[in-house]
């Protein structure tokens, strides 16, 4: 069917009994039954622009109207990392790797710092952006993902702190060092998994909004932040590994310490097992949930 005084457009519809029509045109507007899945991931990419400037709004408006701006991300780890180096390098005098332990602290307060805060953006992402959703079609996921974009730049600015610690201490790390791009990576799965589970939940049990800061918050004391994983007993790393950050922590810290810190391979394998695991079901429940997004929401 053509529509008279339409000259550029062109709509296609294949129907189950795959009949076509064809119109000459420049642009074509493809609607085909069962076709939205095989789209959605493309569809990403022509919303990249949305991407782009979701990310950007919110960097901005995160920092707006604060005396010291985007120091802020400079301030909360550094004053976290005092706190623990004093409780449980001075006080408790647990073992620092043979590193000056504000670097212990540090090296695993990025990932950690990177990963709270994905969750904290992700999971009232949605609400946040609740008129957008309701009256605009784009790929939902991109609300989260740019909440874990803007945790991710507030990742790179407290990296200032480690490297003017490492000036600070004489610390120079080694060949390892050129493996952080791949921990980082795992740290990034493991954000966006855990982050598109809590933007749905969030969406459909609004109680997720007050358990996410408990989350958060037990998470900090019960992964290897301030404390090296290594004062584990031996019979309960692979136990202790069942918390997905513990292998991207020692990762972190096997990249960083010129190898002082050592990696339990059988713990960080099943980590990432397990950030797979989340990254997968997370992407699978939030494609699950989208389509009731902007009728809850």
């Amino acid at each position: 069917m053509a529509w008279q005084g339409v000259e550029n457009l062109q709509v296609i519809v294949l129907s189950d009994l795959n009949l076509s029509m064809s119109h000459n045109s420049q642009t074509e507007l493809v609607i085909e039954a069962g076709r939205t899945e095989s789209q959605y991931w493309k569809d990403l990419w022509r919303y990249r622009e949305l991407f782009y400037f979701l990310a950007w709004r919110d960097i901005l408006v995160r920092y707006k109207q604060t005396a010291i701006g985007v120091a802020w991300a400079l301030i909360r780890p550094f004053l976290t990392m005092i706190v623990f180096t004093f409780v449980f390098g001075k006080l408790a005098k647990l073992p620092s790797e043979g590193v000056p332990y504000p670097i212990l602290v540090f090296a695993a307060m990025l990932p950690w710092q990177f990963f709270a805060n994905a969750l904290s953006e992700c999971s009232n992402s949605l609400i946040t952006n609740a008129n957008l959703i309701s009256k605009v079609y784009f790929p939902r996921i991109i609300v989260p993902a740019s909440a874990v974009i803007v945790s991710f730049v507030d990742f790179l600015i407290s990296g200032m702190i480690l490297l003017a610690l490492m000036i600070w201490y004489n610390f120079v790390p080694d060949w390892r060092i050129l493996t952080l791009p791949l921990f980082i990576s795992i740290a990034f799965a493991a954000a966006i998994g855990a982050g598109l589970w809590l933007a749905a939940l969030t969406v459909e049990y609004r109680d997720f909004r007050y358990i996410v800061p408990f989350i958060v918050q037990l998470g900090l004391y019960i992964s290897p932040v301030g404390f090296s994983s290594g004062i584990v007993p031996q019979q309960w790393r692979l136990l202790y590994s069942l918390n997905p950050m513990v292998g991207v922590i020692d990762g972190f810290r096997w990249a960083i310490l010129s190898g002082r810190a050592q990696l339990y391979w059988p713990g960080f394998l099943l980590s990432l097992g397990l950030v797979t695991l989340v990254l997968a079901s997370g992407i699978w429940y939030f494609r699950k949930m989208e389509r009731t997004f902007a009728d809850v929401v």
